[in-house]
């Protein structure tokens, strides 16, 4: 390589450098995903633990589904929007006869 293309490559990691500690500083807003634990079924939802050790009512985003105390599930935070945080995924089997009948249909 040429004093050119290595003063071009140092200029591009110091660019990306600068850009990555930007968006350190800035803490761009981006959905988190994460495994937890249902503790305990409510009447307005599901208790889970957030990421911060917080207990959190929230609500299911899968449609016709019963899910249990101690059932692994992951949870989705949009945005870094708490107030908007619910479960998106089942990690265990959810002992859910109705949709185990509907899967055999198929």
């Amino acid at each position: 390589m040429n004093k050119e293309d290595v003063d071009a490559v140092d200029i591009l990691c110091k660019e990306v450098l600068k850009y990555i500690d930007r968006a350190v500083k800035e803490k761009t807003a981006s959905d988190r995903t994460y495994k937890t634990v249902i503790k305990r079924v409510v009447k307005n939802g599901y208790v889970i633990t957030d990421q911060a050790g917080q207990e959190r009512i929230v609500p299911c985003g899968i449609p016709n589904i019963e899910l249990r105390p101690m059932q692994s599930v992951y949870v989705k935070e949009p945005m870094g929007k708490l107030n908007e945080l619910h479960i998106c995924n089942v990690i265990e089997n959810t002992n859910n006869s109705t949709r185990r009948n509907r899967i055999r249909q198929f």
